[in-house]
């Protein structure tokens, strides 16, 4: 416990970044792919809100582009393996899901 005018620590180990990005979950079992958006990242885990409801303990993979914050100072696709944490009722009729990044894979561009 903390002593009398002291702060807590934080539980993060890493710092937020509030953002609204778009993501693409692709859950197992081929059971397709929920678009969802951001509500924060960091570099090990994510906060997104989506229309399907994710489970607990499930692995997904999450792909979106991150900004310049949170990579060496240019925008980049990736493709993050992710374990879903903490699944909650959300604004609308959207799902609040807390997912830790377990591996991150950066995506080659693709010229159009």
């Amino acid at each position: 416990m903390p002593k009398a005018n002291q702060p807590e620590t934080n539980r993060r180990s890493r710092e937020r970044l509030v953002t609204r990005l778009p993501v693409s979950v692709r859950q197992p079992f081929g059971s397709g792919q929920v678009k969802a958006h951001t509500r924060d990242v960091t570099t090990n885990g994510i906060f997104l809100y989506s229309d399907t409801r994710l489970e607990e303990a499930v692995e997904v993979e999450l792909v979106l582009m991150l900004p310049p914050e949170l990579t060496a100072g240019e925008k980049c696709w990736v493709c993050c393996h992710a374990q879903v944490l903490r699944v909650e009722e959300g604004p609308g009729n959207e799902f609040g899901v807390a997912a830790e990044i377990r591996r991150m894979e950066i995506l080659p561009e693709i010229p159009v």
